[in-house]
């Protein structure tokens, strides 16, 4: 049976070509990565089912082989002075500027998030690197006053060696950079599973990496790519050479995770479930609250761990703000990601789909009423089974699916009365990632972003849940996981602090006084 494909409308041969990726019919072969000897797997796109490469999964020798490359490379790579190393990430990422269409698309086919989205996850990776390369020359330790005449007391800070990195399908290239960026200018080397779900993203971005290391006379095990399901992720977790892993996905991948690396006396950064609200209080500008819960709730197909899951009504301008809402709703247009037109792409697979519906259908046993219905499209543009309607449910909050994170665009209206409520209401989930208010009042406003308030790592006011500036540390508490990543001083998990004490005096005094004669 052939496997040729018929048309390729979208370029998605010539954006694979500049990626490094010969297309091979309707597949294709992914250089070296495809050279292994473990059992081969396969990644298809979500936007039209087809076959976009197969991966071998990354065998215990193979791994093996990968760890013992990054540990001859941290060797070189700690001893180069931070700006230098910033200067390598300065050019991976005017690199990433030069090939930004090509592995957009790539983002935008492989995982099923649109074209404009894709872009956008490529450029969040030129803006760590940007940020990386300011770090660079900005790793500062902390001097202070010693107790004992003639000493001095000071902190610096030095890499941790290797960085092991756990990514998620929805956001396939942007956190790996976040961590990847950030390690290098730190001194670390990263060995990195992508999602099994989108390998191929993995290997353009190692491809990427690698040629630039190649100009610059540098070791490739600065970035290793290793590939397969959890049980690869697994020999990276319980790996004592491994002082830190970065782990994105579900609150139960990361208590696993999370488990076997403390076990062992390691280091976790965990980025896990997100089950966010946008508060709507009467103060709001309900124009700006249509766009920011509209897009926060259906952008990424609700595939964001940002995503707007919940929308907090309050009872004086709720029918009003459903009323614009499922209005807008009805203005989506949902199909093929790489077509500009759409504005909801597909799942990521017919597991998700699976999902999506048992969490319409659960709402609805609980007593809840769907406002704008779902269900999956089928058809013409459809074949991948992938595609489903954003929904809108009005629910109650002690609903149980509410506080659950269904990986998908369904957003739960919830009415209130008082603004303490409201933060309750909020608060009153598992998960703590991401959450605003839509006010132009300045006590709520106040109210909400104070010790009382909201309990997220992430709180906003007058723009949605979804997404985050590079320049913040982003991440959550509770089951969210705890961790930071990309701005701010995210950059100190990557490394290790040492106190150090100079005595630059003619005597050596010991601490509560304790003397030793030597005669």
């Amino acid at each position: 049976m052939s496997t040729e494909v018929a048309t390729d409308p979208f370029g998605i041969r010539e954006a694979l070509a500049s990626l490094g990726i010969k297309a091979v019919n309707h597949g294709t072969s992914t250089g070296n990565n495809s050279q292994g000897t473990g059992e081969i797997f396969s990644s298809y796109s979500p936007a039209d089912g087809q076959l976009i490469a197969k991966v071998t999964t990354t065998t215990p020798e193979e791994y093996e082989q990968a760890i013992q490359s990054a540990s001859e490379a941290f060797k070189i790579w700690r001893k180069m002075p931070a700006p230098q190393r910033g200067e390598i990430v300065r050019q991976f990422g005017q690199r990433l500027r030069e090939l930004k269409e090509p592995l957009g698309k790539l983002v935008s086919y492989e995982m099923g998030k649109s074209y404009q989205e894709g872009l956008g996850e490529v450029q969040e990776m030129i803006d760590i690197c940007d940020f990386a390369v300011g770090l660079s020359r900005q790793l500062h330790g902390l001097t202070m006053h010693s107790e004992r005449p003639g000493h001095r007391m000071y902190e610096q800070y030095h890499p941790l060696g290797i960085v092991g990195i756990i990514s998620a399908f929805n956001f396939p290239v942007a956190v790996w950079s976040w961590n990847t960026a950030l390690a290098w200018v730190c001194g670390d080397v990263c060995v990195w599973k992508p999602s099994e779900k989108t390998p191929i993203c993995g290997v353009a971005c190692q491809n990427i990496a690698a040629e630039i290391f190649a100009a610059n006379g540098l070791p490739e095990g600065l970035s290793v790519l290793i590939n397969g399901n959890y049980t690869v992720g697994e020999m990276m977790t319980g790996d004592a050479r491994i002082p830190l892993v970065s782990a994105t996905g579900s609150t139960r991948m990361g208590r696993v995770v999370g488990a076997k690396v403390a076990e062992r006396f390691g280091r976790s950064l965990l980025e896990l479930g997100g089950n966010n609200a946008i508060i709507v209080t009467p103060n709001a500008d309900i124009d700006m609250t249509i766009i920011g819960a509209l897009f926060g709730a259906v952008g990424t197909a609700g595939q964001r761990c940002t995503t707007t899951r919940r929308l907090i009504i309050h009872e004086s301008i709720y029918d009003q703000v459903k009323n614009a809402l499922v209005k807008a709703y009805g203005q989506l247009n949902i199909g093929n990601p790489l077509d500009e037109h759409n504005h909801v792409g597909p799942l990521i697979d017919k597991d998700a789909v699976a999902s999506y519906r048992q969490a319409l259908s659960e709402v609805v046993k609980e007593g809840g009423r769907i406002a704008v219905e779902g269900g999956v499209l089928e058809g013409e543009g459809y074949e991948s089974g992938c595609y489903v309607k954003p929904a809108i449910a009005e629910a109650k909050k002690d609903f149980k699916i509410v506080r659950q994170e269904t990986f998908a665009p369904i957003l739960y209206l919830l009415k209130y009365s008082e603004l303490d409520e409201a933060i309750d209401m909020q608060n009153a989930v598992p998960q703590g990632l991401s959450s605003a208010i839509m006010t132009t009042n300045m006590r709520e406003m106040e109210t909400f972003l104070s010790a009382a308030g909201s309990d997220c790592g992430i709180a906003n006011v007058n723009i949605g849940t979804s997404g985050a500036e590079i320049g913040g540390a982003f991440g959550g508490e509770k089951e969210t996981g705890g961790g930071r990543e990309s701005g701010s001083d995210a950059w100190r998990i990557y490394m290790r602090r040492q106190t150090n004490t100079i005595n630059y005096s003619d005597e050596l005094p010991l601490a509560q006084g304790i003397k030793f004669d030597l005669g």
